[in-house]
């Protein structure tokens, strides 16, 4: 009796050590998943809001495949294209400023890259003092970059007239407004909304900007 006493005391202490063992192996196997579900969680280098999420469900994504962008709110920069005729009078510390919601705001040059591409090359703008509410990565706004002393001149709207005329001629408008005569012109700088006319117009003649594709070969239209 006292044998069977024994070898049962050997046999659950024998079980007891195999279930100890077989816990610290669930446990062990626990931590693993953990770890494995913890690197299933996509997490940014920086706090901020989401912009752009390009991932499709079921997609295997390698660890550091950029799948997103990171808004820093309260850290936007502009960028500027702008025409490569200014690119020897434009460099980091120029002021610009632009309006938005009826208000204006500041910035300056942060950096200016000396790549040129399709005529154009860009810069980088920071606000200077407060920046817009509710700006978007995206939107687009017109800066008034201030090269240099202010000086007057003739300047029309951009328009479709120059697809067919490639700046050289326009229809100016007479007095009366009743007809509108070709006339040869000369175009100096320019920007996103305005034309600099350095011959052929005086101030205060209305010229048609829009699309001269039905005037056809025409010297005069009357209206």
């Amino acid at each position: 009796m006292t044998e069977r006493s024994r070898q049962d005391s050997l046999y659950r202490g024998t079980q007891i050590d195999r279930m100890e063992e077989s816990l610290e192996n669930m446990q062990l196997n626990m931590s693993m998943i953990r770890r494995r579900k913890s690197n299933l969680i996509v997490k940014a280098p920086i706090d901020g809001e989401l912009g752009l999420l390009d991932v499709v469900l079921g997609q295997s994504i390698a660890s550091g495949t950029k799948i997103g962008q990171i808004n820093s709110v309260g850290t936007y920069k502009v960028e500027a294209q702008i025409d490569e005729h200014y690119i020897d009078r434009v460099v980091a510390g120029l002021e610009a400023t632009f309006e938005r919601q009826g208000e204006t705001f500041s910035t300056s040059i942060r950096k200016v890259y000396p790549e040129v591409r399709d005529g154009k090359f860009k810069a980088d703008f920071k606000f200077e003092g407060e920046q817009p509410d509710n700006i978007r990565s995206g939107q687009t706004y017109y800066l008034n970059l201030q090269l240099g002393q202010p000086e007057e001149a003739v300047i029309i709207p951009r328009g479709t007239f120059y697809q067919k005329t490639g700046g050289k001629w326009i229809y100016v408008v007479n007095k009366e407004g009743t007809k509108a005569v070709k006339r040869e012109i000369r175009i100096g700088r320019q920007n996103p909304q305005y034309y600099e006319v350095l011959e052929g117009l005086e101030p205060g003649e209305r010229v048609i900007t829009s699309g001269y594709d039905t005037y056809g070969d025409s010297d005069v239209l009357v209206f």
